[in-house]
């Protein structure tokens, strides 16, 4: 699958695209690949197309989300992320010192979007899991069963010092309370039955107290009562995300996660990647076949590769681009970066593709790259449904409450 613009991603299950857009299937032996995804809020990944400090308030950001995400809509890409943080950004003139909300941008793109998931990053250190909760499940409503939660962590004194609550810690332990923070997510998820409201009026009850549930979470970092204020959400339980960039994150994707982001060089470093993260998660006591594995790579696409190769050296004359040295780089010709794509198939769930450039490198990929995929047999129609989750194929889970009631 393709996923993000930010990324582009392909899975033997689907496309991603990350604005971060998608869904596409590429047809595989072992079946095809549906999704693709984009990253929304910055012009692009290259630092040069970050959008300017001096904008970040002004109205043509939202226009320019909102542009995209139709674009990437109507290309068939399956959902979008979009990036956030705590931190405020280097005192540098090249960069970004602040920035809108993700989880606010993509709720405002929930009635305007059709079909295209919706996945903003939302750090779990210095956020209450509360919140997390009844926020995600409000993008969940608005977005009619698209929304989605893309897990991070808060590691930087900045951050800290932005509460004033807790100094730093060490990334083993901010995962472990991440842990805590999507188990309690979850379980707030439950916390109101399907059919909680019955709207009695000759009783005079809006809803059952019978099927609205305490969730009674006690943990080292906190305890939570419950329930949520939010009613079950459509998708029931919307799907996480989580980078799984080095030990205590990959131990967080194993046990919590629906979708792993992961940095692979190359194809065959992915398919170890991702066969170690399934090993994880089976020991976790989950099922593999309900957890999506997606290799991020960064893209510049240009109709010949002489082409995308001059722009990305201009690019770096303006900025350097700073990116994982493990993460896969395509600089090429939209013809080429077809067979490169293809090349991903099979050793992954799908492939989260970040272009430098949102207004240019979409464009050729939402013009070329995918409609030759589609005509040479590569993409096939995606799968049906309203929700993320259905996009997956993944049922909607039964409510725990509801099950233990029962």
């Amino acid at each position: 699958m393709i996923g993000a613009i930010h990324e582009l991603r392909y899975f033997p299950h689907g496309v991603f695209a990350q604005l971060r857009f998608g869904r596409i299937s590429l047809q595989q032996p072992n079946g095809p690949v549906r999704y693709r995804c984009i990253k929304l809020l910055e012009r692009g990944n290259h630092l040069r197309h970050e959008f300017r400090s001096r904008s970040v308030l002004r109205i043509d950001i939202f226009k320019r989300q909102h542009r995209h995400a139709l674009t990437a809509e109507a290309a068939g890409f399956t959902f979008a992320t979009l990036d956030d943080s705590l931190a405020l950004g280097d005192a540098d003139e090249s960069t970004v010192r602040g920035r809108v909300d993700a989880l606010l941008a993509m709720a405002k793109l929930g009635p305007l979007t059709s079909t295209l998931g919706l996945i903003p990053t939302i750090t779990t250190t210095h956020t209450e899991p509360f919140h997390v909760s009844k926020n995600v499940a409000t993008l969940d409503w608005v977005s009619r069963g698209r929304g989605a939660w893309r897990v991070a962590v808060s590691t930087s004194q900045g951050e800290a010092d932005h509460f004033g609550r807790k100094a730093p810690e060490p990334a083993g332990a901010l995962y472990a309370e991440a842990a805590d923070a999507v188990e309690v997510v979850r379980r707030l998820w439950d916390s109101w039955e399907d059919d909680a409201i019955i709207r009695d009026r000759a009783t005079g009850r809006f809803i059952d107290r019978d099927k609205v549930h305490y969730i009674d979470f006690e943990g080292e970092q906190f305890n939570v009562r419950g329930p949520s204020i939010v009613p079950r959400s459509p998708q029931g339980q919307p799907l996480v995300a989580v980078d799984a960039v080095d030990p205590p994150s990959t131990t967080l994707a194993a046990v919590a996660a629906d979708i792993v982001f992961i940095d692979a060089a190359n194809p065959e470093a992915a398919a170890r990647r991702r066969a170690a993260i399934l090993v994880a998660v089976v020991k976790s006591g989950r099922y593999p076949d309900e957890v999506f594995v997606i290799a991020n790579i960064d893209m510049v696409v240009a109709p010949s590769s002489e082409e995308a190769m001059s722009r990305l050296a201009a690019l770096d004359r303006l900025a350097t681009w700073t990116r994982p040295d493990e993460r896969a780089l395509l600089v090429s010709s939209s013809t080429d970066a077809i067979d490169a794509i293809r090349g991903w198939a099979g050793a992954v769930d799908g492939v989260h593709v970040r272009p430098a450039v949102h207004e240019r490198d979409l464009r050729v990929l939402v013009d070329d790259v995918v409609p030759a995929l589609r005509e040479s047999g590569l993409a096939a129609p995606g799968s049906s449904g309203q929700t993320l989750r259905d996009r997956f194929a993944l049922p909607r889970p039964a409510n725990r409450y509801a099950t233990t009631s029962a």
